[in-house]
């Protein structure tokens, strides 16, 4: 059984806003505006339905989706003073967003009984999509890709917390999908609060090479 269809709605109304404030932020033109909403709105499930090439290509079939993401562009646009009220409004709406796609991306995975780490990666691209998306139409390297406080990290944890209760413990998806929520946004709030970031790379190939000239001694 599927989750309720507001939900991929309400993934779709989120990563909305969360690209109309970037493109606030970047101080864009209208179409900027929309089509920010539209790929932070509408790219993780993109991402997710080409991937999994079964069931439906969700922003085609919904009668809501499109208009949506250009209603909320448009709102940013015209409106952008009623946004500034909300502190922090854009990092919210960017992890919620991220725990929203994860779940509609992991549960159709589960749905269509892929494996579990297929049903994991779909949950986790799904979550990052729509904003590794955003950074590539700004020209930046995705943050995915960049040392940072954990976000592709928030998605996969809750991808897997909610695959493990909705398929191996049995869980009901309603309860598991508050648990997913609460690990992503947990998680993310968590990184931030105390500086946690992903490592910088780092070649091990010295420590190695000193291990073995001592194994050789």
């Amino acid at each position: 059984m599927s989750l309720p269809a507001w939900l991929d709605l309400a993934s779709v109304t989120v990563g909305g806003i969360s690209g109309a404030l970037v493109a606030k932020e970047r101080k864009l033109d209208p179409i900027g505006f929309i089509g920010l909403s539209m790929l932070c709105g509408l790219g993780g499930g993109l991402v997710r339905d080409m991937a999994m090439q079964v069931g439906s290509v969700y922003m085609l079939d919904s009668p809501y989706a499109i208009p949506a993401t250009v209603a909320i562009g448009l709102a940013v646009f015209f409106f952008g003073r009623l946004f500034e009220k909300v502190p922090n409004l854009l990092e919210w709406v960017d992890i919620i967003s991220v725990g929203l796609f994860a779940l509609g991306g992991t549960d159709k995975a589960i749905v269509h009984a892929l494996l579990p780490v297929s049903a994991i990666l779909m949950g986790t691209l799904t979550g990052v999509g729509g904003g590794m998306l955003r950074d590539v139409f700004l020209g930046d390297v995705p943050r995915i890709f960049k040392p940072s406080n954990y976000y592709a990290i928030c998605a996969l944890a809750g991808s897997t917390v909610y695959y493990a209760l909705v398929v191996w413990a049995g869980f009901d998806k309603s309860v598991s999908s508050v648990v997913l929520m609460a690990v992503t946004v947990g998680l993310r709030r968590w990184s931030l609060s105390h500086d946690a970031t992903t490592p910088e790379e780092h070649d091990l190939t010295p420590a190695i090479k000193r291990a073995m000239q001592r194994h050789r001694k």
